[in-house]
């Protein structure tokens, strides 16, 4: 499991490197993507299922959806078509797909290489994951959610078309 460790750790450097560096916002979303997969990796060949599991559902799921959304209402006008036939072509996804093949093989060698170690499993429920997040974290769970929604509020105001908005000011 050593050597699933260290390539998922590799990739979620290399990927975490293209979204600081990219200009472009959908292809640093790809690759954010990866690296949130190849983080939930490193937490699975670590033995921490769970966390590995929540870190794909919760961020790779739902928080990749929050940007997506925020990136998609950002991007309005005419131009949108042009730019979308632009981010689908298939030199995008090389890079990306390739980052998610070498993570793939590595998770598939530690799959099979799990039948010769021993592994302690202690199973958590969703009781004990409740109690948790919502008894002593309450307040910075809140205070999480609190900050993604001024965030996306914020994006929402920073991007919004000041030129079409006196149009409509002028036509009313």
């Amino acid at each position: 499991m050593d050597i699933v460790f260290y390539v998922a750790a590799l990739v979620a450097v290399l990927t975490t490197i293209r979204v600081i560096s990219h200009s472009n916002p959908v292809h640093a979303l790809l690759y954010l993507v990866v690296s949130l997969l190849s983080v939930a990796v490193v937490f699975f060949s670590m033995g921490a299922y769970f966390a590995g599991a929540l870190e794909i559902i919760v961020y790779a799921g739902a928080i990749m959806v929050l940007f997506v959304f925020v990136v998609m209402m950002l991007n309005l006008g005419q131009e949108t078509i042009q730019q979308e036939r632009a981010w689908l072509r298939p030199s995008l996804w090389v890079g990306p797909g390739l980052l998610s093949a070498v993570l793939l093989g590595a998770l598939v060698h530690g799959i099979t290489s799990l039948r010769h170690s021993i592994i302690h499993v202690q199973l958590i429920g969703a009781k004990a994951v409740g109690v948790s997040l919502f008894g002593p974290y309450v307040l910075a769970v809140e205070l999480a959610s609190l900050l993604l929604l001024a965030g996306l509020v914020v994006a929402f105001h920073l991007g919004r078309d000041k030129e079409a908005q006196r149009r409509t000011e002028g036509k009313a």
